[in-house]
This record gives C-alpha cells, structure tokens and sequence, in this order.
C-alpha cells in the first residue's frame, strides 16, 4: 500500500513538472500565415498582416507553435514567424493613457479598443507603452498580451 502511495505521488508530481506553461509572443513580420496543422503541408487559415499583433502560444510540435489571438482564433505557426517582443492589444472601448502611472496625472491620449500598443515596461498595476506618436502609462488589466 505504502509503495502505491509513492508511486501515484511521482506520477501526479511528474505531470505537473513537465506540463508548457502558456506565455505570449508577438507576430515578427508584416504577413504572417497561421496553419491548420504544425507544418507547412496544411492549408493556412488566417493571414495575419500586423507586426508586434500579441499571441498566446499554447502548444508546440517541432518547429512550429500552436497559438490563439484576441479574437480566439487559433492555429499553427512556425517558430521563425514569433518575436520576444513585447506588444498588447487594448481591450476596453476606451482607455485614457496617462503621462505617469497614476489616474492623477495629465492624460496623454484616449486610446480605442483594438488598438496596438507596444510595452516599454511593466509594473504591477501601470504599463509604459507607446502608440505612434504617443508615450504615457495605462492600466495593465485593460490590456490583452500580458501575463
């Protein structure tokens, strides 16, 4: 019984060490294609046409990525296709972009849903980003790309 015991806690310990965590990446060129499958045999469902748009990859299987985007499409890319620069996607229909990481300090820009924002930095709460012409902080949970 006590051998039982030992060998469920590794199995159930071993399942948890080797499961991928999920993390976010940022699409590296201006066209990019997402597959059906994870080679370059299955048709493409999606040709994305935005650098830096943010995606969660899930998955892999060799060389390529299994991802899914703000829209909650999801597909395979090739791995050469993924940049570790860091880019979000506005998620509430408006956003005020501040000039410091305080509500109390001078509005910058009002920032629409959808829009692309590119990240500088995080802190726990406020995200250096900019858009544009526009630098100032917003409020990290109005943001989709950020774990």
């Amino acid at each position: 019984m006590r051998l039982i015991i030992i060998i469920l806690f590794f199995y159930f310990f071993s399942i948890n060490l080797y499961s991928k965590d999920e993390y976010f990446r940022t699409l590296r060129n201006d066209i990019v294609n997402l597959r059906q499958g994870p080679s370059f045999d299955y048709p493409i469902k999606i040709f994305y046409k935005k650098k830096f748009l943010p995606v969660l990859v899930q998955d892999s299987s060799e060389n390529f990525r299994k991802i899914r985007d703000h829209e909650n499409n999801s597909g395979w890319i090739h791995i050469s296709q993924l940049s570790k620069k860091k880019a979000a996607i506005v998620i509430d229909e408006e956003l005020i972009m501040f000039s410091g990481s305080t509500i109390y300090s001078n509005p910058v820009a009002l920032v629409k849903k959808g829009r692309l924002l590119k990240i500088k930095k995080c802190k726990v709460e406020w995200c250096k980003v900019y858009s544009g012409e526009f630098n100032g902080w917003v409020k990290r949970d109005s943001l989709w790309g950020l774990l």
